[in-house]
């Protein structure tokens, strides 16, 4: 009995270092993306380069495409997860070391740089999904809890940025590397997450991901994939233009400002246990969805410097747009993929949407700026307001697409 108490101890001592670790990953991932993505069009803007903007956000998409489908096949059939993660962040700080010597020198070589990071950096965030779900015993509870710390991340990032004066520097990738390095050598301490195919042989159908894709033959599954997908087109105007907006529009700690969005993620984050178990995933993905469209319209109300309030509310909205969708649809995929092909499903997720959806936006939501916002200081701001309206009426026409067409019922607790 003594040998049985010491070793239940011991595991219950485990487990309750799980959380705090997982955590600490979350914080690191999203610092290092959060540390130069969210002014990396300020930082162009002052090097000349606003026309490429559309193209450095679109890097980020084509590499969410790409890599799933390897990626998948990877950590289901060869190596553990918390090892490719530490792998890909390592390569992704040397590259984030040395970008910043491109603004000033062939700027065709700079997207290629960015783009290389990005091919490195996008499958980590379902690598970080397929610990953190491997690792917990309750995910509709805990992984919120854990993704949090994700949010608090971005936000420790931005305010360090804008603090500082970096909003407009090629110093924030600097930070971002360091960041990086530190979260390399941490990740090879992660719970281990094995392959779960491990030792059976590969056919043509693992790498190309064949049975994640096989779930869309569920309804619910293919109308929530293209839903994710379309939703992330006007998403895309989001993480490309609301730094130059909010720049256009009179603030100057810009990395202090969008930094609101992370906090209010990190509120809406802690309300999701709560809220998932009485209105249920597709009421939380609709919440998520019309809280897009709400968000394009405070910017495009709050043009007038009397109504400058309403884009505090829009950047605020951030945080309901982004969780209620996104770690609702991480929780989702994770609930209606088989063991067999978690990770996969987590690629797949992020190939439609961080991928294909927004590689999508990213070019429209450029095309539209580069047409639509060409004048220069306050001539600018009624361009600003009609270039945020077709977002705003995207998102509302893909939220009621989905109204009317997703049908999923929730499983109750417990029940297989």
């Amino acid at each position: 009995m003594g040998i049985n108490n010491i070793a239940q101890e011991g595991k219950h001592t485990a487990y309750s270092w799980v959380v705090p670790r997982l955590a600490l990953m979350m914080f690191l991932q999203f610092f290092v993306w959060g540390a130069w993505y969210v002014t990396l069009g300020v930082v162009m803007g002052k090097y000349g380069l606003s026309a490429i903007i559309g193209d450095a956000y679109s890097t980020g998409p084509i590499a969410s495409i790409l890599s799933p489908f390897v990626l998948g096949m990877v950590v289901d059939r060869f190596f553990a997860s918390q090892k490719v993660l530490g792998v890909l962040h390592l390569i992704g700080a040397v590259l984030l070391w040395i970008i910043p010597n491109f603004f000033t020198a062939d700027h065709s070589w700079l997207l290629w740089l960015i783009f290389g990071y990005m091919l490195c950096y996008m499958p980590t965030i379902a690598l970080s999904n397929n610990v953190a779900f491997y690792s917990l015993t309750n995910s509709e509870k805990a992984f919120p809890v854990v993704r949090a710390f994700g949010t608090f991340g971005w936000i420790v990032a931005g305010l360090i940025v804008g603090g500082t004066g970096l909003s407009d520097s090629i110093e924030i990738f600097t930070l971002a590397a360091v960041a990086s390095l530190v979260l390399a050598i941490y990740s090879f301490t992660l719970p281990h997450t094995p392959a779960p195919e491990r030792g059976k042989p590969v056919a043509m159908r693992d790498l190309l991901c064949a049975d994640a894709f096989a779930m869309l033959k569920q309804r619910h599954f293919l109308v929530f994939i293209i839903c994710a997908m379309l939703i992330s087109i006007p998403l895309a105007a989001y993480y490309a233009y609301a730094a130059p907006f909010v720049a256009a529009t009179g603030f100057t700690n810009v990395g202090g400002v969008l930094s609101i969005g992370q906090m209010s993620e990190l509120f809406f984050m802690l309300l999701i246990p709560f809220f998932f178990a009485r209105l249920g995933i597709k009421v939380m993905l609709l919440i998520g969805m019309l809280a897009w469209f709400l968000r394009y319209v405070m910017f495009a109300l709050g043009i007038p410097e009397e109504l400058r309030w309403m884009i505090y509310i829009g950047i605020f909205l951030h945080g309901m747009c982004y969780d209620f969708f996104f770690v609702i649809g991480f929780i989702y995929t994770d609930k209606v993929a088989g063991e067999k092909v978690k990770g996969q499903a987590q690629s797949l997720l992020v190939l439609f949407t961080y991928g294909v959806g927004m590689l999508i936006g990213s070019q429209v939501s450029g095309l539209l700026f580069n047409n639509m916002v060409t004048a220069q200081g306050d001539a600018a701001l009624p361009q600003w307001q009609h270039f945020w309206w077709y977002p705003a009426i995207g998102a509302l026409v893909i939220a009621a697409l989905f109204f009317f067409t997703f049908n999923y019922k929730d499983k109750p607790e417990g029940e297989k």
